[in-house]
């Protein structure tokens, strides 16, 4: 059955969550879902997804999609944007594809000011493939590569504040997380919008659950987001300049 809410995004469909159980991605596609419903932009977006578990998303919404090799997606999204600078580019990828292999791509776009919206969903490890220890895994977590806890030394990535120094005036940077799903979808809607207006490059990294990866259970799950949160700082970390 198709949702009264945001009908022409979500296709019918009566399958399961492509995701694991307690997963963030789940509740950031809605949001943006729902979002690009709001706006009314639907006939105009493209939505980028890289390898690693974004790419499940690529059939949620009836908009035009395509999957990139991993690391690619938004050097890819910046030449889809060249290539049809009217549409509404939206590039979708974890924090491996944006913040290790994708790195040099993501900094280069924000550093020419590429007209178009990255979300990165950061959950501290490389889900998809076992959780092995990723760019932002926090100090003395366990992970697949560290089982005796990440080395205290290193410290972990902070994409949104690197990117800040690169910005240009017009950029738009921001780092949201899905236990406040509100804030969330406000920022994308930021994000898209200052594409919308012409102003340049915009980036949200949303910190997200894995609790599977995490071996967690409800309780802990939340409990590991509030320390997360501590390092990861929410808010919006770079405004466009008026």
């Amino acid at each position: 059955m198709k949702s009264p809410r945001y009908p022409d995004t979500i296709k019918e469909s009566s399958k399961p969550s492509n995701f694991c159980p307690g997963c963030g991605h789940s509740i950031i596609l809605k949001n943006l879902g729902q979002l690009m419903a709001d706006m009314k932009i639907e006939k105009k977006t493209v939505f980028a997804i890289d390898i690693g578990c974004s790419l499940l998303a690529w059939d949620y919404y009836d908009v035009d999609t395509f999957q990139t090799h991993h690391g690619r997606t938004t050097s890819t999204a910046v030449g889809m944007k060249m290539a049809n600078p009217d549409a509404i580019i939206v590039a979708y990828m974890g924090d491996g594809g944006g913040l290790a292999i994708g790195l040099q791509n993501l900094i280069y776009a924000c550093h020419r000011n590429d007209n178009i919206t990255v979300i990165l969903v950061n959950n501290t490890v490389f889900s998809m493939t076992g959780g092995q220890m990723a760019p932002t895994t926090m100090p003395h977590e366990v992970t697949n590569t560290t089982p005796n806890g990440a080395f205290a030394p290193e410290k972990p990535f902070l994409g949104p504040e690197m990117l800040a120094h690169e910005a240009h005036e017009g950029a738009y940077i921001a780092r949201a997380a899905v236990s406040n799903p509100g804030q969330a979808y406000s920022y994308m809607k930021n994000a898209i919008q200052n594409q919308i207006d012409g102003k340049g490059f915009s980036f949200v990294e949303i910190l997200s659950y894995c609790p599977i990866i995490w071996k967690t259970d409800a309780k802990e799950t939340i409990k590991f987001m509030e320390e997360i949160k501590k390092t990861f700082l929410v808010g919006e970390i770079k405004k466009p300049n008026k």
